[in-house]
């Protein structure tokens, strides 16, 4: 079993390194999704890694338990897994779902990050490395 801390939004003042929120469409499909995939009881994970067109890349990942160190969210009837490095970026980021005519797909909005790919899938912190060759991130949605 994993060590975990089980933090919410909602009560948790304790912690100034968390404030991680799902929103209730996001959370509806999270739900809808985990149904079709017959995983109801799984959470999902969130991570920050390297790479992606901004410097860090976003993604997600269904999971049946919490990995050693993680923190946990519960938020909206679901359990969000990020583990420690994660964590600094995703402070105060929020985790949408949107549909558009062109795709639809989950969406992290991060106020820490000082530069993002328009696909919502990566971006730069101040405290990332930036490579400052302004690539692409191939979806041809191109960097701000």
């Amino acid at each position: 079993m994993a060590t975990t801390a089980v933090l919410t939004n909602e009560t948790d003042t304790t912690t100034e390194a968390l404030d991680l929120t799902l929103t209730p469409t996001a959370a509806a499909k999270l739900r809808q999704l985990l149904v079709d995939r017959k995983i109801p009881n799984y959470g999902l994970r969130v991570f920050v890694s390297g790479s992606g067109c901004s410097g860090l890349q976003y993604g997600m990942a269904f999971e049946a338990q919490a990995r050693d160190f993680d923190t946990v969210v519960e938020q909206n009837g679901l359990s969000l897994f990020v583990d420690p490095t994660s964590l600094m970026y995703l402070s105060g980021a929020t985790i949408d779902f949107v549909d558009t005519l062109t795709g639809g797909g989950f969406k992290i909005e991060n106020p820490n990050a000082m530069s993002s790919c328009g696909c919502g899938h990566s971006s730069s912190t101040k405290d990332s490395a930036d490579t400052g060759e302004g690539s692409g991130c191939g979806s041809g949605c191109g960097c701000h």
